[in-house]
């Protein structure tokens, strides 16, 4: 087979079905619009697959460089959405997204494209979500190329926009009043078997031009889901209480406040529980063997990677990743900081790399939490997002509220603020080395929005002696304990 493309190999599900093809021995193309997004991903980096991964810079909404990327390519994977970058009229972006890429593919000479959708009746009553799902489907389908369609309902998997939604419900809340919806029947899939699917397609010709629903082993309403993860958590029994009168917006104002997602990305999920999504028919079982996962084993498998800090790839990676701002044209207020730090620069920047998350923001903890708690509060993501590794970290990734814009291992470290706050903010680590010491930069920047994005720079500037300097204090003795412990590791021959 000629190539392989990949439309959303920085996404969720894109993230993991590269590696595996690369590991099947498919030649696969990475079509992103930030190469740089892929440069810390271990199979990135893997020199097996050297001659078979390729990696192609394409703005999906430009026809051109889109054909451009998907030349050669016999398969081209669609594993785009574009509501996780919880931007507004998102159904409107993904449909004309998916007649771009589609007219794109048949200028292209694709011969078949794969697409992943939603399950759900169809008809009226289908939610705003899975209605954009099925719109998608037929822009696809009407671009003259043959689509393979799989369909299907929540994917449980370390990571997935769902699946958090309801592990940190049930983590957090002895006792939930949620929506009718609660009752709804759902067939869950793990994220293992939706792998495996997409893969088996591209050696069962009888599937191109064809849908199939994908589904877990066995149907349960959204309670008993709740139910099973409580007990996988070991939290003791949740109390589920269903009520009437929870809309789906107030649903998903809920969900934000509990959950790590936003309310522009929960209100669309919340609203498509209120769909039975269930098989109607199994075919591809047969064209496609393997062994389903029931819901127990699915939500052990995604606990087990997170605890075993293994977990691929985070719903919070998706979406496009602004650079740096640019700063020219207004006032730019700066907080920086020097220190000499007694540790090579690999140890200093390794303390860096760890902020956030469970580790924190060192001292002033309580201040970190209280804006964390106030951007919530204001709609933004706070400090639930926590990070995808306690350690390991690269461009684009989330790290509570930041996004890492600039990475260089060993020197630099930046981060873009993506909490509510009337400017643009960036947080800035440079490393340089001076031989088995270091010295670390460490530069706040702020670029006011009005009047009142100046009067709030003045406002939190009392506080940034505390934060800003404990935040120094704590990377140092970090990068001290983390020099001392390789030091004090016995050398090999």
């Amino acid at each position: 087979m000629n190539g392989v493309a990949i439309a959303g190999a920085t996404g969720y599900i894109g993230g993991r079905l590269a590696p595996r093809l690369l590991r099947s021995g498919y030649r696969v193309r990475c079509l992103v619009r930030s190469p740089r997004k892929l440069e810390d991903r271990s199979w990135k980096q893997n020199s097996d697959f050297a001659g078979l991964l390729e990696v192609a810079t394409a703005d999906l909404e430009d026809g051109r460089s889109t054909q451009a990327a998907l030349a050669g390519c016999e398969v081209a994977f669609y594993l785009v959405h574009s509501m996780m970058s919880a931007s507004g009229e998102y159904a409107e972006k993904d449909r004309k997204l998916a007649e771009t890429f589609a007219q794109s593919a048949r200028e292209a000479g694709v011969r078949r494209i794969v697409y992943l959708g939603g399950l759900g009746e169809t008809g009226e009553g289908l939610s705003e979500h899975l209605t954009s799902r099925r719109e998608v489907e037929s822009a696809l389908q009407q671009g003259g190329v043959d689509v393979t369609v799989l369909r299907a309902a929540m994917i449980i998997g370390s990571g997935s926009a769902s699946f958090e939604i309801l592990r940190y419900l049930v983590q957090r809340l002895p006792i939930m009043v949620t929506p009718r919806w609660v009752s709804t029947p759902c067939q869950p899939i793990a994220v293992d078997n939706v792998l495996t699917y997409l893969e088996g397609v591209l050696t069962a010709p009888e599937t191109t031009g064809n849908t199939y629903d994908i589904g877990g082993g066995e149907v349960l309403s959204y309670k008993r889901i709740m139910e099973v993860m409580a007990e996988e958590l070991n939290v003791g029994r949740r109390w589920i209480l269903a009520v009437p009168v929870l809309t789906p917006r107030l649903s998903s104002y809920w969900i934000h406040l509990v959950t790590p997602l936003s309310h522009k990305i929960a209100r669309p999920l919340a609203e498509g529980l209120k769909n039975p999504v269930v098989c109607r028919e199994d075919r591809i079982v047969r064209l496609i063997p393997q062994r389903l996962l029931n819901v127990r084993e699915a939500i052990a498998a995604a606990l087990g990677q997170i605890e075993a800090r293994d977990v691929e790839t985070s719903w919070s990676m998706a979406g496009p990743i602004p650079g740096d701002p640019d700063w020219a044209g207004g006032k730019v207020y700066k907080d920086h900081r020097e220190k000499e730090i007694s540790a090579p620069a690999a140890a200093v920047f390794r303390a860096v790399g760890r902020l956030g998350g469970e580790h924190g923001w060192n001292g002033g903890k309580w201040l970190w939490k209280l804006r964390g708690w106030v951007d919530i509060a204001l709609g933004g993501p706070g400090l639930r997002r926590g990070r995808r590794d306690p350690e390991l970290l690269g461009y684009g990734e989330a790290i509570d509220f930041w996004r890492v814009v600039e990475y260089e291992r060993n020197k630099r470290l930046t981060l873009r603020a993506e909490m509510r706050v009337p400017g643009q903010a960036l947080l800035e680590f440079q490393i340089e080395s001076a031989g088995e010491k270091s010295i670390l930069r460490q530069t706040a920047m702020f670029q006011p929005r009005g009047l009142f994005g100046i009067a709030y720079w003045y406002l939190v500037l009392p506080f940034h002696h505390f934060v800003f300097q404990h935040l120094l204090l704590g990377i140092e003795r970090d990068a001290l304990t983390i020099a001392g412990a390789n030091a004090s590791k016995p050398q090999t021959a």
